[in-house]
């Protein structure tokens, strides 16, 4: 394998994971079989949905080492991978934030269509993180719409209203939303990897720290750090950061062995049967439960992403047998966009009162499910048109 050729199984297992994710998010829950949605909180399981997420993150912190090196390739020092990882983490958070505000809005309080408030966002945050060309005759008009797209996100946090006439609020981090937890997971990962690069133990004792971590915060042994945790609560609970960092020692793994794929994967399956063996080790103390964030659940979750990826590793670059692999490529490849762009969509469906999501029925689960099964195809396609026309995010 020549370091020209990109590891296909990183790309397909990205695009795998934002698949689901469009599909389990899309899902009518009262009409769909228990197994493919997420699980009570209390309730000792785990869903389809329940490990969707957590495969997108491992596979964020398996980037991490081959992102790292494709940038000092192109000459970046030290000083300027820490501030891209310090930007890129902001800009997950900011998002994250206006994301989540968005169910708490109203309407009325702020005078403006909720709907139309959303899709504002989203076209801003297409406009501000679009990742424009570098050069040509249009790179000054281009940097305008940048700009307009930051005057719109502060114009659309300037109008936000919530709450009541009596008790009017305004955004607040109530959690960090999908995007938010990424970027507090990355932000660990990227750090540590940064600070101990390709030492393979150094990176254990990290990722064995913040599993310990997990633990002690289940066992509130780490109710005295409250004050904190509404800001650093993600990286005190130790459960995202233990995902990511878990990504990452695989990623590392595979950069030192990806010509020796024997070696790779006699390291890869026994650390993914590994991982499930110590997840129910610890269901003797802790549920698996994706809600309460229990190490039990991210260990669960770990192992399946291992095996998987070792299995994906194994037909796509191994055996080279990708073309049923296509249609997730582009997904995989923009995986920003793939997640952001349908909810533009979905704003405007409701906005506009169209009867699109007719096959979410809950008498219909065949319906309902096959439904959803093609809205995330689409979705993927839609992301991929999406970049033909040079609209593609890149933080």
């Amino acid at each position: 394998m020549t370091k020209k050729i990109r590891i296909l199984s990183i790309d397909i297992m990205r695009g795998l994971t934002l698949f689901l994710m469009l599909f389990v998010n899309d899902l009518y829950t009262p009409g769909v079989p228990k197994w493919l949605v997420h699980t009570a909180r209390l309730e000792d399981g785990m869903g389809l949905a329940d490990w969707v997420f957590p495969g997108f993150l491992f596979m964020v912190g398996l980037s991490i080492p081959f992102a790292i090196l494709a940038r000092e390739k192109r000459g970046h020092t030290k000083i300027q991978l820490l501030s891209h990882i310090l930007i890129r983490t902001f800009s997950l958070l900011l998002i994250g934030v206006f994301m989540v505000n968005i169910g708490n809005y109203n309407s009325d309080l702020t005078g403006m269509n909720k709907f139309l408030w959303a899709i504002l966002v989203y076209l801003s945050i297409f406009l501000i993180w679009n990742n424009y060309p570098k050069d040509g005759k249009f790179r000054l008009k281009l940097k305008a719409l940048k700009f307009v797209g930051i005057a719109g996100l502060l114009l659309m946090a300037v109008l936000y209203r919530s709450g009541t006439p009596e008790n009017i609020g305004w955004m607040s981090t109530s959690w960090w939303g999908i995007l938010g937890l990424i970027g507090w997971g990355y932000l660990v990962s990227a750090l540590t990897y940064l600070w101990l690069r390709d030492r393979v133990v150094g990176i254990l004792a990290v990722w064995i720290g913040f599993i310990v971590l997990n633990i002690l915060g289940q066992l509130s042994y780490l109710d005295f750090l409250d004050p904190v945790k509404p800001i650093f609560g993600v990286i005190i609970s130790g459960n995202v950061p233990s995902i990511v960092l878990a990504g990452l020692l695989i990623g590392i793994l595979l950069k030192k062995d990806k010509s020796n794929y024997k070696r790779f994967l006699s390291f890869l399956i026994p650390i993914g049967l590994a991982c499930i063996g110590m997840a129910f080790v610890l269901r003797n103390w802790f549920i698996i439960s994706k809600i309460m964030g229990t190490p039990s659940w991210a260990m669960l979750c770990n192992g399946i992403s291992i095996l998987l990826f070792a299995l994906l590793f194994y037909l796509l670059d191994i055996k080279k047998w990708q073309k049923w692999s296509s249609p997730f490529l582009p997904a995989g490849q923009n995986s920003l966009t793939t997640y952001l762009a349908p909810d533009i969509l979905y704003y405007l469906i409701w906005g506009l009162n169209l009867n699109i999501l007719f096959y979410k029925q809950a008498e219909n689960s065949w319906l309902a499910v096959s439904g959803s099964i093609v809205w995330a195809f689409a979705m993927i396609g839609f992301a991929a048109l999406l970049s033909r026309i040079n609209i593609r995010l890149k933080l």
